[in-house]
């Protein structure tokens, strides 16, 4: 287990956007909930989602069922500003993904609403760790922020939490209220910012990755995209460049190889190897696979492999440029 500024969670828990159609293409509900429970079942109880994975908070309906009658031992982490309600302005938030932007609106005013959905969603009556999505450029994150405390003092939510977020975003919120966790993207190919690392470790922050396996690339097995896959909107994917990456990226899965590990282990037990308050939430829709990334948590690394695999990304810039 791991520490996340008063929140316990095991190192490796589980993203469960990729249960929802039009992620990773289609899947059905029945393959989703074993995949969820086979995540629970191997220790992987931080399970994280948001009210904008799949339509009219699918995802978090998913969770829901699949964590009825084991409430207790989940840590249900889940997010909003991005299912905006019908009616409501909102802002760009511009990104690296083909569609350029999403919209946000973290208006406190909205805050409430947006948590009270989501407790119907899932089913609960408490959310663990609530984050904003992302910052909403028209709204100070401290405003934001100062609406998530309310709810921590109503009991409908125990941390508080950001994602996507700078530094200095970081500092004005914690300022505001106590942040458990900021959650960014942080692998092998997308380095967190040194900047947040340090204000997260100067103010006992805790580090959620999402995309710990660089959306399945560093699992060393995506050669081409299916239908319906979304990481076509993800430029680092196209067949040009995916083909370079994963050229790039060969000395790295020889060196899982050598060491008896899959890459997506390597990846992960690297990522943990970075700082003891920093948690991975892989996704994964195979039992066999989820069980495989929990098992990366056990492992220790020799202080030669971590130099060798850092020697080898820093030949490893990657193709596509980044998402956010």
């Amino acid at each position: 287990m791991r520490e996340l500024n008063g929140l316990r969670v095991p190192a490796v828990g589980f993203g469960a956007m990729v249960l929802s159609p039009g992620v990773y293409g289609d899947i059905d509900d029945t393959r989703a909930e074993t995949a969820l429970k086979a995540a629970l079942d191997a220790g992987a109880t931080h399970v994280d989602t948001s009210d904008a994975y799949g339509q009219d908070g699918h995802n978090e309906r998913l969770v829901g069922r699949a964590i009825k009658g084991r409430r207790a031992e989940v840590v249900v982490a889940t997010k909003f500003g991005l299912a905006i309600p019908e009616g409501e302005a909102s802002r760009s938030y511009p990104v690296g993904y083909a569609f350029g932007e999403l919209r946000v609106n973290a208006e406190p005013r909205l805050v409430r609403r947006y948590a009270e959905r989501s407790l119907r969603n899932l089913g609960t009556d408490v959310i663990d760790l609530y984050y904003v999505h992302y910052p909403d450029p028209g709204v100070p994150i401290e405003e934001t922020v100062g609406a998530m405390a309310e709810l921590v003092r109503d009991g409908l939510i125990r941390h508080v939490g950001l994602s996507n977020v700078t530094a200095a975003q970081l500092r004005a919120a914690h300022a505001v209220h106590p942040v458990s966790a900021v959650q960014n993207e942080w692998s092998m190919w997308r380095p967190v910012e040194p900047d947040l690392l340090a204000a997260a470790r100067e103010l006992g922050v805790g580090l959620v990755a999402w995309s710990p396996l660089g959306n399945g690339f560093l699992t060393g097995t995506v050669r081409e995209l299916g239908e319906g896959d979304f990481r076509h909107n993800a430029p680092r994917f196209s067949a040009e460049n995916l083909a370079g990456n994963n050229d790039r990226y060969a000395p790295i899965r020889d060196l899982a190889t050598r060491l008896g590990i899959t890459p997506a282990q390597l990846a992960l037990a690297w990522l943990l190897h970075q700082d003891e308050h920093v948690v991975a939430i892989p996704g994964s829709r195979t039992p066999a696979h989820i069980e495989e990334n929990v098992a990366a948590a056990g492992l220790t690394l020799h202080p030669d492999t971590l130099t060798r695999v850092d020697e080898a990304l820093g030949g490893f810039e990657v193709a596509g440029g980044t998402l956010l």
